[in-house]
């Protein structure tokens, strides 16, 4: 499941995310879309870890490995 796919099962926006992660809405932007050739698997450690607690993820590595292999969308919600 990508990490917008996650973010929307758990019903919160990109703010609401960016904010229990402690991170720019734009940065969870660039990792939904893939902008600027980002994803949730070039995260930082640190920031990678925040959103997963914030979406409630046990396993970090699914997250990051699920993310990196999706197609990405270029539309913000």
């Amino acid at each position: 499941m990508s990490l917008r796919e996650l973010r929307k099962a758990r019903g919160m926006t990109q703010e609401q995310l960016a904010n229990k992660a402690n991170v720019p809405r734009t940065r969870i932007v660039s990792y939904e879309t893939g902008s600027d050739g980002k994803n949730i698997g070039g995260a930082s450690l640190n920031v990678a870890i925040r959103i997963a607690d914030a979406l409630k993820v046990k396993d970090l590595r699914k997250l990051v490995a699920e993310d990196s292999s999706s197609p990405k969308e270029n539309n913000a919600d």
